[in-house]
Order: C-alpha cells, then structure tokens, then sequence
C-alpha cells in the first residue's frame, strides 16, 4: 500500500514471499519426521510420495537435490549402522529446527519479548517495573525511588522558598516479583495413544517440543522436565522428543505422578506444576515386590485410589496438577473430576487441534504467591 497525496490510497496487489525449494520442502521434511519419529528413511520415502501426487519440485530441483542440501547445510549426517551398513541419520540441527517449527505451528501468535518469567499479583520491591508509585517504605532499596515525582512531593509539601526533602517525601516506582516456575510435563505412552485410527502422540511430541522451545527462548529462568509414563515412567530429553514413540503399554499414572514429584522435590523454586498429557484411565501399578497389577477393564478402584493418593500428596506439596484429557468419555470424565479435587488442580478436554493453545494459555496464567 502507497500513498499519494492527490489520490489518497493506492493498493497494490499483494506478491508472496519468493520461497526456496529448499525451504519449501524443508518445511514439509520436518513435519514428516515428526510423524516417523526420527526416521530419516521413512520421512524421504514419505516425501518422494508427496512429490509425486502434488508435484512439489520440478526437473530443476529433485528431492536428491533437496537430500544434498540437507548434508550441505548439517541437518543429515552418515553413519554406520548396527548391522554394518551405511545409512544417513539427522543432526542436532534438524531437532532445534522441528521444536522451532512446532512453537511456530502452536503459538505462531506470540511476540517473542526477551527473557520473560511469570509475573505475580504481588507489588512490593520486585524486579519488573509497572509504571505506579506508592510511598517508601524503610528497607526499599535507592534505585527504587523515583526522583522527579519525590522532588515533586518536595515542592509541594515544604515549598519552593524554603526547599527540603525529607523521608515523608520520598516515591518509589512499585515493581512485580517475576516469579520461576518449575514445570514437569508428563506424556502418556501407552498403545491407546495410536488406537482407534488417531494418531494422539504425535501432537502430544509437537506440543511439548513447542513448550521447551517457549520456554528457552521466552522464559529462560524456568525449568522444563519430560517423563514418559506406560507401565512405567522415565525421564526423556528434550533433544529425544522427535523420536518418542508408543509402546505396548498400559497406563501407569501413579508412577508417573511419584516421579514427577520426585524431580520437583529437587528444584529450589517456590513455583512447581505438573502438566500431564493422556487420554486414557490408569489401568496398572507396580507393586512393592516388582510385579504389575493391571486392569484394562473400566475403573479399578484399587489403581485410581493410589492415583487419588497420588494427587493429595501432591496438593500437600503445593504442586498443581492440570490434566489435558484428550479424549472425553463419560467415565473418564468422572475420574478426571475426582482426580483434580483431589488436587484442587485443573482439568481440560480437549480435541488434539486445541491442545497446544490450551497449555499456553495455562502455562501463561500459573502465577504463584511467593514465599515471603
């Protein structure tokens, strides 16, 4: 749009970006080992078939044109195989890149702002200016006070003839305590998460690739912990999202619970939570000797009233629980209640198109008391 000072407004015809093949392509190759799990081989298969139904490319640029690229740029690698043979694998590089592309995808609304943290409703001698004053209290630090609005008070109070400032005198610009949240985000694995037709992990890895990046690139004082839950629970990095998969599993919710809380019980900050993912019931526990008690069939009172147990230790601890139910039968729904009064926590049932806004959104209203 120009403007011209005769005619007012002249609109132009809007021209889109002039996109590489390359980046054309890349965008679509890093959604497809998303899907594979870090599957290089399968992800170029899969892209060879979309080339030719939707004619990605031309001659000009081939997909082995794209694969060189993707050498030439460090985002594939070779290497030798277990078996012996040669083979090509992704890089570092492509792991920073599909978490960038999943933040884009689930929270491309947001303006990156620095190094932000969570504010709390709290004023006092924080470090996060808001813009008011408030009178000075004995122990608000020097770089606090405001000169022109206390010289202000000066005047007004004691006069210009006979200037003094005193104590009574002094203003202090009020400021917000940004408090550093300790996040553990939870993962269900077991193998209803690919049942029924729906692939339910996939968007469960993007939304916690997309968190982590958040979270470095927005808020680099907090702290972001993955576990995995099937029959078990273990921690997972952030670097082995892409590759996460389902198992055979049932849905061990106590033990992921008992971990979660472990890692926070580590973290010095006053401000824990723990975000957990499912869309099924806890259907086993581990017993004290080893074995698994498992129960596929409806609620078993024995396995939700460890989960129940579970949920009050953690409301002793101060740690909220919010649960993302991403499926919504009735049943469920039931347990979900009671789980989440249990921890006086939070709970959403969400399709997987809204789940990444979803945890945003509460990621970014958990504001906690701090402890004085």
């Amino acid at each position: 749009m120009e403007t011209n000072k005769k005619k007012g407004f002249i609109f132009k015809k809007y021209e889109a970006p002039n996109v590489s093949p390359f980046d054309k392509l890349f965008e679509i190759f890093t959604e497809l080992i998303t899907h594979t799990s870090g599957d290089l081989d399968e992800a170029l298969d899969w892209l060879r078939e979309l080339d030719k139904e939707y004619k990605l490319i031309d001659k000009n640029y081939t997909i082995d044109d794209f694969i060189e690229d993707l050498k030439k740029k460090g985002y594939i690698k070779d290497e030798v195989k277990d078996d012996g043979t040669g083979g090509m694998k992704i890089t570092a590089k492509t792991e920073q890149s599909i978490r960038q592309q999943a933040l884009k995808q689930i929270f491309g609304n947001l303006k990156k702002s620095g190094s932000g943290n969570h504010k709390t409703k709290y004023s006092g001698s924080g470090d996060e200016h808001t813009g008011e004053f408030r009178e000075y209290h004995f122990g608000d630090g020097l770089d606090r006070i405001s000169l022109t609005e206390s010289l202000k008070n000066a005047q007004v109070n004691n006069g210009v003839d006979s200037f003094m400032l005193t104590e009574n005198d002094l203003v202090v610009e009020d400021a917000q305590f940004k408090a550093q949240m300790s996040t553990v985000l939870m993962i269900d694995i077991s193998h209803s998460m690919i049942l029924y037709g729906e692939d339910r992990i996939t968007p469960a890895k993007k939304v916690a690739m997309a968190l982590a990046e958040l979270i470095t690139t927005r808020y680099p004082k907090d702290t972001l912990e993955i576990l995995v839950f099937g029959n078990d629970a273990w921690p997972i990095a952030v670097k082995d999202l892409p590759y996460l998969q389902v198992g055979p599993f049932h849905t061990n919710t106590v033990a992921g619970l008992e971990l979660a809380m472990d890692m926070l019980r580590r973290r010095r900050n006053t401000n824990k939570q723990i975000f957990m993912i499912t869309d099924g019931k806890p259907s086993c526990v581990k017993e004290k000797d080893g074995s698994y008690y498992m129960n596929s069939n409806g609620l078993d009172e024995y396995i939700t009233d460890k989960c129940y147990t579970m949920a009050a230790q953690a409301r002793k601890l101060h740690i909220p629980i919010t649960t993302f139910m991403i499926a919504s039968d009735p049943y469920l729904q039931r347990f979900v209640n009671r789980f989440t009064e249990a921890n006086q926590g939070k709970a959403f049932y969400t399709g997987l198109k809204g789940l990444g806004e979803m945890i945003f959104e509460d990621y970014e209203t958990n504001r906690k008391k701090r402890v004085k």
